[in-house]
């Protein structure tokens, strides 16, 4: 760690030792040398271009330094998008550039090793300048723009490191989260940037790889909600309890989970409370009450809480949580109110449903939304416990949920339960450890006509099951044959090819298809199993529909060129 920050309007041309490491990239340290040629040539490259608008997405969290800081100082304007999905890039490319890992075939060639061919001198940036723009997903879903300047960002920078720059010290920056989100990006690039740390620039999902890379050196680990309720007693706990600290925001930390992990670590893991709008707000360690950071200031008028922060550019914003403020200036949460809906002209809390579903012995996890057709209506996603499952084994679907939904009536009105449920062996995340909303809604808000219904979904890196019910009514059955209903093969088909694209990066229609057999017929209301197995390196999607009766139809379909 530096003794003193350093600007990250003045980032390029510090005096820095040119031989200090930067980043951990690819299987090898690039230094401050390296990392100022190659955001030179991008320079040279950027400047010629007429484009002024670009949208910045990479994997790796180095490249995406190296292209933030060309585009800075080639006075460009940045959009940094949560995800590089077709629709993403399908909204973007109307008003930016597409730059970096983007599903458009050909590798990025980021020019990483780019030497000294450039003779520009870089200038200081100016740190009121609003380049950057990123994105919440706001209570709609919908993605809101929010524009911000290095400033912002530094201010919290100089917050952050008061706090626990001595903690860290010269640790490197390890991370789960994606650096396309304001938390990674602020934690995991521009504040090691700014105090001189290491960053490591692949994101490592699972502790065994996190531990591997503690090989390097002393470091600090930023994770999320999501990435640390998963770990278990199985967990490398002696190497977690190596780490310099524990970050986790986005969502609050379950206090069984902070629990494990002091317990088997001794790691009392640091969570921040803030927001895309606001940046950091507050933070807590082992405590149900948040501290508020130096300069924060919370104030309630009527019935909602405004936010003094010097982060902010007109001082103060209203904030959507519910809050209860001590006298000692510290606070708790008890949920957004912007997850307040009306059913039948009738108020729901969705925080409070899962709050209320999470507390019944067969559910561990679970998210509610609202699905919207002419009559509104209550869905949820849930993780079963161990006993959960045993019933939906012994009792069925239909009988466990009757069970569930008697469990809420002691809380909501009849009219306020849920209608729709789908069974999940997890949460789906975004790389931001946020709830894959739009998926859910997809899967939940099926089309009876045309799609089968989803009851139940077992969703892993590159693979997923899913419960299936055909519908009696389905369009094809008629034509299909009117005395006889069978599911036509190539409905079989669309349906694997819909459930393909909705869990992985597949962008094109399928090329060709090997291996397609159809085995035995599929009739009104059979329940089925759909195995998918995609084959990202071979571009190959393997699906199988079977049921009690055996296997119906598999096959492969060929996807070609990159995704």
């Amino acid at each position: 760690m530096s003794d003193k920050l350093l600007p990250l309007s003045h980032c390029l041309i510090s005096d820095r030792p040119v031989i200090a490491p930067v980043a951990y990239h690819a299987g090898r340290y690039y230094s401050f040398g390296q990392f100022a040629d190659s955001v030179k040539s991008w320079v040279d490259t950027l400047q010629a271009q007429p484009f002024q608008h670009y949208a910045l997405y990479t994997e790796d969290a180095y490249p995406f330094a190296v292209l933030l800081f060309a585009l800075l100082h080639a006075g460009k304007h940045i959009w940094i998008p949560g995800n590089n999905r077709p629709g993403t890039a399908g909204q973007l490319a109307a008003d930016c550039q597409l730059l970096g890992d983007w599903q458009n075939g050909a590798p990025f060639d980021y020019r990483l090793d780019a030497g000294d061919a450039s003779n520009r001198l870089l200038t200081p940036l100016n740190p009121l300048d609003k380049q950057l723009v990123i994105f919440t997903s706001g209570s709609t879903g919908q993605a809101k723009p929010i524009a911000k300047c290095l400033n912002q960002f530094q201010l919290e920078i100089a917050t952050l490191e008061q706090q626990w720059g001595g903690q860290l010290g010269q640790s490197a920056a390890l991370a789960t989260v994606s650096h396309q989100h304001i938390y990674g990006l602020l934690f995991r690039v521009l504040w090691p940037l700014s105090a001189g740390r290491c960053f490591h620039s692949q994101a490592y999902i699972n502790p065994e790889a996190l531990v591997k890379a503690l090989q390097h050196g002393p470091a600090y680990w930023i994770a999320s909600p999501a990435h640390l309720k998963r770990l278990d007693p199985q967990s490398p706990w002696d190497a977690i309890a190596k780490l310099k600290g524990i970050f986790s925001s986005g969502g609050a930390l379950p206090e069984m989970a902070a629990q494990q992990l002091l317990t088997n670590s001794g790691q009392a893991v640091i969570e921040v409370y803030g927001s895309s709008e606001t940046g950091g707000i507050a933070w807590r360690q082992q405590d149900k009450a948040w501290t508020l950071f130096s300069g924060m200031s919370l104030q309630c008028i009527g019935e909602q809480w405004l936010l003094q922060s010097p982060y902010l550019e007109e001082g103060n914003l209203q904030l959507d949580d519910h809050i209860t403020l001590f006298d000692d200036g510290r606070f708790t949460l008890h949920g957004r109110s912007d997850r307040i809906v009306k059913i039948e002209e009738k108020r729901l809390s969705l925080a409070e449903l899962e709050q209320r579903l999470i507390a019944v012995p067969q559910i561990t996890d679970a998210h509610a939304l609202v699905i919207n057709k002419t009559r509104d209506s209550v869905a949820v996603a849930v993780v079963l416990s161990s006993l959960g499952l045993e019933q939906l084994q012994n009792q069925g679907r239909s009988r466990l949920i009757r069970q569930l939904r008697k469990a809420l009536e002691p809380w909501f009105e009849t009219v306020l339960l849920p209608r729709k449920w789908l069974f999940v062996n997890t949460l789906p995340l975004s790389a931001q450890g946020k709830i894959e909303r739009q998926l859910l809604i997809s899967l939940l808000d099926f089309d009876g006509g045309k799609l089968p219904q989803v009851l139940n979904v077992d969703m892993h890196v590159e693979s997923v099951r899913l419960g299936l019910r055909v519908p009696h009514d389905l369009l094809y059955f008629p034509d299909h044959f009117a005395d006889y209903p069978i599911l036509p093969g190539v409905v079989q088909l669309a349906w694997a090819e819909h459930f393909g694209k909705l869990f992985f990066l597949i962008a094109q229609p399928f090329s060709s298809m090997e291996a397609v057999k159809f085995s035995q017929a599929i009739h009104p209301g059979y329940e089925l199993t759909l195995s998918l197995d995609w084959n990202s390196a071979q571009g190959k999607l393997h699906f199988n529909f079977s049921s009690a009766l055996g296997t119906h139809s598999s096959g492969r379909m060929v996807y070609q060129g990159k995704q």
